[in-house]
């Protein structure tokens, strides 16, 4: 049996790594715009959904597991996506300061694909007032890398002073649930219990 992530995303690829576990890693075939489109759920229902589809839409062997993960961003009840050009990571970080931000991330595990087991978490974020100087030197500092990331912040960098209050799973955070991630991986025997 292998393990396969399903994401182009270099730290679900490093948590994965970091924490040991065995895997490969391909791109997912999942339109995640289409999927989006006319969604009216919570956004842990959508972030378990992108997991999922993105799980399921890898072909692979009888005997390999695809993880899937997804999060989304939501403050004061509008959902973002990833910012398309500087720009809009601007605008983003202007509609973020002085708001908590609401962030859900899931994983999926899927086999041949169905999917077999999800999850989904949500964090609370509580962004300070960011000023228009902060904004320029942060993207300036961070750009493009915060272009991947919904939220426009990576926690492993600079984007942690975006923050004053943070609640919830740092994992969950970073973009994946891993600790729930590794239980299931035991109980399937994909990883040593």
């Amino acid at each position: 049996m292998s393990l396969i992530l399903a994401s182009n995303s270099q730290i679900r690829r490093l948590m994965l790594e970091q924490a040991g576990v065995d895997f490969e890693v391909r791109a997912p075939c999942f339109d995640e715009s289409e999927a989006k489109a006319g969604f009216d759920g919570d956004n842990e229902s959508l972030a378990r959904m992108l997991a999922e589809g993105k799980a399921a839409s890898v072909t692979a062997g009888p005997g390999n597991w695809l993880i899937g993960s997804d999060s989304t961003v939501s403050v004061d009840g509008m959902r973002y996506s990833k910012p398309r050009d500087h720009e809009e990571a601007a605008s983003h970080l202007r509609a973020f300061s002085g708001h908590t931000m609401w962030l859900s991330s899931a994983v999926a595990l899927a086999r041949q694909g169905r999917v077999e087991w999800s999850h989904a978490e949500t964090a609370r974020l509580a962004v300070r007032a960011l000023s228009e100087r902060f904004i320029a030197d942060y993207l300036d500092q961070e750009w493009p890398e915060v272009g991947f990331c919904v939220g426009v912040f990576r926690m492993e960098g600079r984007g942690v002073t975006l923050f004053e209050r943070v609640e919830g799973s740092h994992f969950t955070i970073l973009g994946m649930p891993l600790l729930p991630l590794l239980g299931a991986l035991r109980e399937r025997g994909l990883m040593a219990s």
